[in-house]
């Protein structure tokens, strides 16, 4: 009698064909918004031609270039903290002597990943209107960094765990003090997690749309905010063009902040 085979998920019936729909139902839409982005027409469901013209349109809006500008600098600041207190994060979590409290404080720092980001922006609203604060600009780059610490966090948690502390046991036994650990055996080894985390934190931070609508005030609009403001009234190629350069900026990123993972991993194995 032949033993049977254990059940592989990979070979169920029509599983790939279900696969496909889904991802075409997923990406076709992208796939259309950057080819619209070229066309030379102002009707953005009519193709007329081949066109740069929308991207040079896009570029000599100042408004955009504020919103962009506004943009660049919440995500370079709150990316910067994030993965700073990310790494401590990381370390505390993975080194420290929490006991049965490691649970709990992972659980509040994934919140953001597990309650709905709608939420999240009302109380962060409600908050910062509870102290007085109105510096649009400063109350953005604390509420994206709150959210971005988590997306920050995961990539170097996961690394410590998987280095162990072998090596770092070693250094004790050599007589390096604590700094020196870090220095010279923790951080070097937890660089390209840091990398990937703060690519993932910036790209979270560039791309986040409800909490920007919530808390930014006058003069510190984001570009998916000014995005939205353009969008009520209809569709233009602008807004193509300005969607294809977010998703070209964010795919880099995103791929970048895989490679570092992939090689981080590799570099372990090796």
């Amino acid at each position: 009698m032949r033993a049977s085979r254990p059940f592989d998920w990979r070979h169920t019936p029509g599983l790939g064909a279900f696969t496909t729909v889904i991802l075409v139902f997923l990406y076709l839409p992208l796939v259309i918004l950057v080819v619209y982005a070229f066309n030379a027409n102002q009707l953005v469901t009519v193709w007329s031609g081949f066109s740069l013209r929308w991207f040079g349109e896009v570029a000599a809006n100042e408004d955009i270039r504020r919103a962009a500008f506004n943009s660049i600098i919440i995500a370079i600041a709150a990316t910067i903290a994030s993965t700073v207190i990310a790494t401590a994060g990381a370390i505390a979590l993975e080194r420290g002597d929490l006991k049965g409290g490691r649970g709990l404080v992972t659980s509040l720092i994934a919140l953001p990943l597990i309650v709905p980001e709608i939420i999240v922006a009302i109380m962060t609203l409600i908050f910062f209107s509870a102290l007085g604060m109105t510096n649009g600009l400063l109350n953005l780059i604390i509420a994206h960094t709150v959210f971005c610490i988590p997306f920050a966090l995961l990539p170097i948690q996961a690394r410590l765990r998987d280095l162990g502390t072998r090596l770092e046991e070693a250094a004790r036994d050599l007589y390096a003090s604590e700094w020196q650990l870090f220095r010279y055996v923790t951080f070097p080894l937890l660089l390209p997690a840091i990398f990937a985390g703060a690519l993932m934190a910036f790209v979270v931070s560039l791309d986040d749309f409800l909490i920007s609508l919530m808390v930014s005030g006058a003069g510190s609009t984001t570009l998916p905010v000014y995005v939205y403001g353009m969008m009520r009234l209809g569709v233009t190629p602008e807004v193509n063009a300005i969607s294809t350069i977010l998703l070209g900026i964010s795919l880099v990123l995103v791929t970048g902040a895989l490679l570092l993972g992939r090689n981080s991993q590799n570099n372990k194995q090796s």
